[in-house]
């Protein structure tokens, strides 16, 4: 596998060119038996999709172990029963435009593996022909662990749509812990990544600008990579507890100011993202989430 021109300028800058290149081995445009184990036991997964007007959307995904299934060495089935939020513009998004990334990840044992290619629709369900697939490390994310699954209880979903955050989102942002990244490359595709670090890693700068930080990673860069083609993207932050989400569409800039950096521990380099839309969705997960521990990797 090899990279894009996005990514080969950011490996560049940040002088880790020869080190991502000893990766590509990692990179596979199959799936193989230790990703299809995995995925038989995952309930959470993060979708990277692109809506009409070229707007970057990351979306959640959550089911019974199993949901997402492998049909063969080339192909992922995500079943859509129950796990899509009716609001949500992942469907109509595939409708206009194929491409999808997919980060499953695993907050109880710290495992994520990512399948990136194009997307098939039925009526229940989503098929990835997958082009590239890889595991990542446990890096900055935090443990934890369902603790119940409220389906049959649980409360129908409601959705606000606003241009700014509220007084509640920023503040919900700032003790954030984990968020989710959708970027996308006209010609490679679609990518969502985790992010993670001590709360307040995410500061408000205010309704309409965020600012976080990027540590040290696996130095491919894929979502900078896209970034630095294409600067529009979207985050996804999960109330653990509530099963709420918050999702955020706008554009992304790579800072790399080494005076900016010192405003957060462990920066290597700065993201200023400038808010277009806010999708609040409250009661938009079946699922609930105990804390376990933060992350050894975050850095004080």
């Amino acid at each position: 596998m090899s990279f894009h021109s996005g990514e080969i300028a950011v490996q560049t800058q940040a002088g880790k060119r020869e080190e991502a290149q000893k990766l590509c081995s990692v990179i596979s445009d199959f799936i193989k038996p230790a990703a299809e184990e995995f995925l038989s036991t995952q309930e959470l997964a993060i979708a990277a999709t692109v809506d009409i007007h070229g707007q970057v959307w990351a979306s959640l995904l959550t089911g019974q172990p199993g949901f997402i299934k492998v049909l063969n060495q080339q192909t992922l089935q995500i079943s859509l029963d129950g796990s899509l939020i009716p609001t949500d513009p992942l469907y109509q998004n595939l409708h206009h435009n194929q491409n999808i990334g997919l980060l499953v990840i695993d907050l109880s044992n710290r495992r994520r593996s990512r399948f990136n290619g194009k997307a098939e629709l039925d009526s229940n369900s989503i098929k990835i022909h997958v082009a590239q697939t890889f595991f990542n490390c446990p890096k900055y994310i935090q443990t934890r662990h369902i603790e119940k699954n409220i389906t049959e209880s649980r409360e129908q979903s409601e959705t606000f749509t606003r241009e700014t955050l509220s007084e509640q989102n920023q503040l919900w942002i700032t003790q954030a812990d984990t968020f989710f990244i959708a970027s996308f490359h006209p010609e490679s595709g679609a990518d969502a990544s985790h992010r993670g670090g001590f709360p307040g890693f995410v500061k408000v700068i205010n309704k309409r600008k965020l600012l976080f930080p990027d540590y040290a990673g696996n130095n491919m860069f894929q979502t900078f990579g896209n970034l630095l083609i294409n600067p529009h993207a979207g985050l996804l932050f999960i109330d653990f507890e509530t099963g709420n989400i918050l999702q955020l569409i706008g554009k992304a800039k790579v800072i790399w100011d080494a005076e900016r950096l010192n405003e957060f521990a462990g920066a290597e380099r700065l993201v200023e993202f400038e808010i277009e839309q806010v999708l609040e969705t409250k009661n938009a997960s079946p699922l609930r989430w105990r804390f376990g521990e933060y992350s050894p990797a975050n850095p004080e």
